[in-house]
């Protein structure tokens, strides 16, 4: 596969980025959070699967950015990652907020924040990521993705989207019966108890860091 944000570029080509960037992000918030705080939380943006959308939506964007500067130094890579990373958490905070009513993470007690969206710390990490996906990941899953048969990578994508809208429902759904529960709105229905006990608030509050409300 040539460069995935040339003139080549497809849709199919930046899904996969997207759903390896996804995944590859919620396993280093995995491992970050057993190693500095000693337990697992999920740091999915959905109730089912390890789907963190803001590092799939940074793979594609930082591919599509840093790939022609992938032979350069490793302090310029850095730099790029850092502001780019730092302004699409930024925005992507913003637009949780703006859309949900809450953010899955709050930087204000952080050293050099702003607004409790962006600091120094997440957006050194930033910098490091870039520099491990564009010269460590990416070539990987380049690989990856060439070896898929296309015909089965398309069918794969249907169903991925398939799920994936569904999921979303799902957890949209979870996170309002979970304020209803808080309200003291008992289940009216088999769907709400199914809610309320296996993606109920004690399940968002691991998904989202405790900020989902």
């Amino acid at each position: 596969m040539e460069e995935s944000c040339n003139k080549k570029s497809s849709f199919y080509n930046l899904f996969w980025l997207f759903i390896f960037g996804s995944v590859f992000g919620w396993i280093c918030e995995v491992l970050f959070s057993l190693v500095v705080h000693g337990k697992f939380i999920n740091h999915s943006a959905l109730v089912i699967g390890p789907f963190n959308f803001c590092y799939g939506l940074c793979a594609c964007s930082l591919t599509c950015l840093l790939y022609k500067y992938r032979n350069k130094g490793n302090i310029a890579l850095f730099f790029i990652s850092f502001l780019f990373g730092s302004l699409l958490e930024y925005i992507m905070s913003w637009g949780m907020e703006l859309v949900l009513g809450f953010t899955a993470w709050n930087y204000s007690h952080m050293f050099l924040n702003i607004n409790g969206r962006v600091c120094l710390a997440m957006s050194c990490l930033w910098g490091f990521l870039g520099i491990i996906w564009i010269k460590g990941v990416y070539p990987y899953i380049v690989k990856i993705i060439n070896k898929i048969p296309r015909n089965l990578g398309q069918k794969l994508i249907i169903a991925l989207n398939i799920f994936l809208i569904l999921d979303s429902a799902l957890t949209a759904s979870a996170i309002l019966r979970a304020r209803e529960y808080e309200k003291g709105l008992a289940p009216s229905n088999y769907y709400e108890r199914f809610l309320d006990k296996t993606f109920n608030k004690e399940y968002l509050y691991n998904m989202f860091n405790n900020h989902w409300r």
